[in-house]
């Protein structure tokens, strides 16, 4: 589907109104906002494919409790949890993700993983609207795209331009 983004995940309904508990796609900040037709996917049977955000109730940074206007009922929020909501490029305000992504100029910082040790320097930041990549130049030439995600960071020391990185194993190795 192009042109449409990935913006949340319905984790679970929350109460007998059709209300659901959202959280942002990858870690993004929440982007869902009362009016926005949002597609679901995977489609389900006997619930609405396209809805529109009647409420956003925000729980955290990253989580919200949403009621859609054409979902009124537990039934069909249940039906619903664990859907992504897919929203139009054009109606997200994408100055959210760049304020929630600010990044330094990484460019030459050294980046070293908790159990691989030195990887490389850092070549180029991608930043794309799910996730920004950290591109990693290897000492033997090779690059290595690494996601840069809360989870995957584990220490970040301007002082020294050093990345401490803690990977899933084998990510180092694609």
């Amino acid at each position: 589907m192009r042109g449409w983004i990935d913006i949340a995940y319905l984790a679970k309904p929350k109460n007998l109104n059709g209300g659901l508990v959202a959280r942002g796609a990858s870690g993004l900040p929440i982007l869902l906002y009362e009016g926005l037709e949002v597609a679901l996917v995977p489609p389900v049977i006997d619930a609405p494919r396209r809805v529109t955000v009647s409420s956003v109730q925000e729980l955290s940074d990253n989580e919200a409790l949403i009621t859609f206007a054409e979902v009124a009922d537990l039934t069909t929020a249940e039906l619903l949890a664990g859907c992504r909501c897919l929203a139009r490029e054009a109606a997200v305000d994408l100055s959210v993700l760049e304020e929630a992504q600010a990044l330094p100029d990484w460019d030459g910082w050294r980046v070293e993983d908790v159990r691989a040790g030195y990887v490389g320097e850092v070549a180029s930041l991608d930043e794309r609207a799910t996730q920004p990549l950290l591109c990693v130049r290897r000492p033997d030439g090779r690059e290595t795209l690494v996601p840069l995600v809360d989870a995957f960071i584990e220490d970040v020391d301007e002082d020294a331009r050093l990345i401490r990185l803690a990977c899933p194993d084998g990510l180092l190795d694609l």
